[in-house]
């Protein structure tokens, strides 16, 4: 890591995070000279998400396994609470999911990137876009003692949900009306749970457009959280903790050890993450799935086809909103159709009564759902993974009841 001044780099990537690092390590093994600014002084914190992350996606990016002390936990089994307390029980034939240290793991990438030759500038915020004649040029950056004007052939901005550049640009920023707001905290002396199990809890009683979860460690603690499309996070938490017939016995002995808050977009990835000399990628292109919220494994996706893109662009010495259009062509292609299902997805839940999903999950449970995805491996690409189940009868009978209910939520 560096916080030596500079004048110009042939790439700046704009936010430290898993998403920018990994650009930055992808674009450093291409070749490409680059730098990436963080606001922060320590890469990781503080830190803005459970890290609750697909095993077979790390895998097909060759991120797993993981260093030792990164790893707190694996699942291989859902547990999904209506608001009266019904349960629906999804147990997988293997671990699917792993529950990451996210301050380690960001901090990991880190270290790659700056490994293949990337170098970090920490505690340095962007501040703004250097824009001549339509074209990114550069960024105007701020620390503690100077302010530093840095030229560039192309920036990818990783910065986060903020997109505070993004909006800089005139591109298209996130959608207001999909963003939820989480909070996030650290517990001890939980109870009650299944150490292989991630507990989730439905309804609009006590989070309202999104849903509530425990992720527990083998220690005892847990990562306990919750978002909402309205009203206020800590509240809901409050509600939860106390009132919802099942995690109000799991956490009633619990104690807070850490507290934070961060925003989520859930209404899909913007129509446009390219111009002149600038990329965008992760959260600022809401590039989040609008199920569940896990924007990690699209990020690092899309980070690898931004670097991939640009590389090629900077070879060729063209960094045209025309060059640069490939990636948006990319990333489409990677997303497009598991993003519009889970948008729909997110817009039915979203649509149901807390009475309606408590019969839906009892439903779940008597159709045989379960048995139907025990053996999905691949929860990221939510689509595809359906389209594979649907030939199950189970599911078959499952998706026509879940049309109903829809139909009858939206007449």
């Amino acid at each position: 890591m560096t916080t030596n001044k500079l004048q110009s780099t042939d790439a700046i990537v704009v936010g430290g995070g898993p998403v920018g690092s990994y650009t930055a390590l992808n674009l450093s093994k291409l070749g490409v000279r680059t730098t990436v600014f963080e606001e922060h002084p320590q890469i990781g914190l503080p830190s803005h998400c459970a890290g609750h992350i697909s095993i077979h996606s790390l895998k097909a990016m060759g991120l797993y396994p993981l260093p030792a002390g990164i790893i707190e936990n694996n699942f291989s089994t859902a547990n999904f609470y209506s608001p009266a307390g019904s349960k629906f029980s999804l147990h997988l034939s293997c671990p699917v999911t792993t529950a990451l240290n996210r301050a380690r793991f960001d901090q990991y990438l880190a270290k790659l990137a700056e490994e293949a030759g990337a170098e970090f500038v920490l505690g340095s915020r962007v501040q703004s876009l250097i824009i001549k004649e339509g074209y990114v040029k550069g960024v105007n950056a701020i620390n503690s003692d100077s302010n530093q004007q840095i030229n560039s052939k192309i920036v990818i901005d990783t910065e986060g949900i903020s997109s505070r550049l993004l909006r800089q640009t005139g591109l298209t920023p996130l959608k207001p009306s999909g963003i939820v707001y989480a909070i996030e905290t650290e517990m001890e002396k939980v109870e009650n749970l299944d150490l292989d199990a991630v507990e989730v809890y439905f309804g609009k009683s006590y989070a309202p457009g999104f849903y509530g979860w425990v992720i527990p460690r083998p220690d005892g603690s847990a990562k306990v959280g919750l978002a909402t499309n309205h009203g206020n996070p800590r509240q809901y938490l409050n509600r939860l903790m106390t009132k919802h017939p099942v995690a109000s016995k799991q956490l009633a002995k619990a104690k807070i050890t850490s507290i934070g808050y961060h925003a989520i977009t859930l209404a899909g990835p913007i129509p446009q993450s390219y111009m002149n000399g600038f990329l965008a990628a992760g959260d600022c292109a809401s590039q989040v799935k609008s199920t569940t919220g896990g924007g990690v494994i699209f990020g690092l996706k899309a980070a690898k086809e931004a670097a991939e893109v640009a590389s090629k662009a900077l070879k060729a010495g063209d960094v045209s909103s025309r060059v640069l259009s490939e990636y948006q062509k990319r990333c489409e292609s990677l997303f497009k159709f598991d993003t519009k299902v889970m948008l729909k997805l997110r817009q039915f839940v979203d649509s149901l009564s807390d009475e309606r999903l408590d019969e839906m999950l009892r439903i779940c449970g008597k159709l045989g759902v379960a048995d139907a995805l025990r053996d999905v491996n691949e929860i990221d690409f939510q689509g595809k993974m359906l389209l594979n189940a649907a030939t199950k009868p189970a599911m078959i009978a499952a998706l026509g009841y879940f049309s109903l209910l829809y139909l009858s939520a939206n007449p």
